[in-house]
């Protein structure tokens, strides 16, 4: 199963690592979408659905908490999960997020393998495996 996930970092550079970390998750054939706030996201939001978010938290404009707490207000997106990932570990800051309705917490730097299973912790291991049978399916001869 592909998915549409939203990349909200104002780091083009981390849009790319995260990118090229999904590819190597699993998640290659998904459709990746990108924001460099959290401004700019609602907008992408506006006219793209999507079915994951990974938020960074300092960003200009609208950082990630006010994205975050935006995203969970609004009824058409509430549903949306929304993985936090940041340089930012102390638990208060951690607490904070999944209290307001983050789905998942995850400190910079990190390995594509740990990014794959809090997606498939989120997502569920069945939705994986799928995205994962119909990759191998393309390269079938």
């Amino acid at each position: 199963m592909s998915y549409s996930i939203l990349i909200v970092d104002d780091s083009m550079p981390m849009r790319t690592v995260l990118k090229r970390s999904l590819a190597a998750a699993g998640y290659g054939s998904s459709r990746i979408l990108e924001a460099s706030n959290g401004k700019e996201a609602l907008k992408v939001m506006e006219g793209d659905w999507v079915d994951l978010i990974l938020t960074d938290h300092n960003m200009p404009e609208m950082n990630g908490f006010s994205f975050l707490k935006k995203v969970k207000a609004e009824a058409l997106f509430k549903d949306i999960p929304v993985v936090v990932i940041s340089t930012e570990g102390n638990e208060s800051k951690i607490k904070e997020f999944m209290n307001t309705g983050a789905s998942g917490y995850m400190t910079k730097p990190f390995t594509p393998e740990a990014l794959r299973d809090l997606i498939v912790s989120i997502i569920g291991k069945a939705d994986y495996e799928e995205s994962i049978d119909d990759r191998d399916d393309e390269f079938d001869f």
